[in-house]
């Protein structure tokens, strides 16, 4: 079995950035043109305008410009739009390494279903940008999680924190109890909320 995992940024619940734009960001800096961007990714010239207006759209100030007309035309990427492509670049790599780190998934000897509630103790939260990794000591494993920054402050998560994974098909997501200072734990080493 092998993990799998999707990024993307958002911004008031509309999707600023994902896999398909960042890749259409880096070829743009590549190729300084939008037309030759699409033919390089074998995508439509509309399609293409189109996830750039959505992603503009999006945000305070473009990504993306277009400069028409002289020596100097072409499709560019603004301070933001780089910004973006590197901020997405070292959270996928982040993202990517906590996926494939062995460790995350030894020893953890139970059956998943859909959903599982596991209770946990962080170790470790490690803030990267837009994304932070949490470290959970959930005997006899340690299990790593990427939330987003504004998720660990809202729920206030700190090394020394008990909390719990919830474990999704597709994901692990982290739940902290207000006001209650262990979770309870049955013995059992899983609890479905299905």
């Amino acid at each position: 079995m092998k993990a799998k995992t999707k990024l993307w940024f958002t911004e008031d619940g509309r999707t600023v950035m994902g896999a398909g734009r960042a890749e259409l960001l880096k070829t743009i800096d590549e190729e300084r043109s939008l037309r030759k961007a699409c033919q390089k990714l074998g995508i439509s010239y509309k399609h293409a305008w189109m996830m750039l207006k959505k992603m503009n759209d999006a945000l305070d100030e473009p990504a993306v410009v277009t400069v028409r007309g002289g020596k100097d035309q072409g499709t560019f990427l603004t301070d933001l739009g780089r910004k973006l492509l590197v901020e997405y670049e070292t959270n996928k790599k982040l993202i990517n390494e906590a996926v494939g780190d062995e460790t995350s998934w030894e020893n953890v000897g139970f059956k998943l279903s859909a959903r599982n509630k596991l209770p946990g103790k962080v170790v470790e939260v490690e803030k990267n940008g837009l994304v932070s990794k949490l470290t959970i000591e959930i005997e006899p494993s340690v299990l790593t999680s990427v939330v987003t920054e504004e998720a660990v402050e809202k729920l206030d998560i700190k090394p020394g924190d008990r909390i719990y994974a919830v474990i999704k098909s597709t994901e692990v997501m982290v739940a902290k109890a207000i006001g209650e200072k262990e979770p309870v734990n049955s013995g059992s080493k899983r609890s479905d909320t299905d």
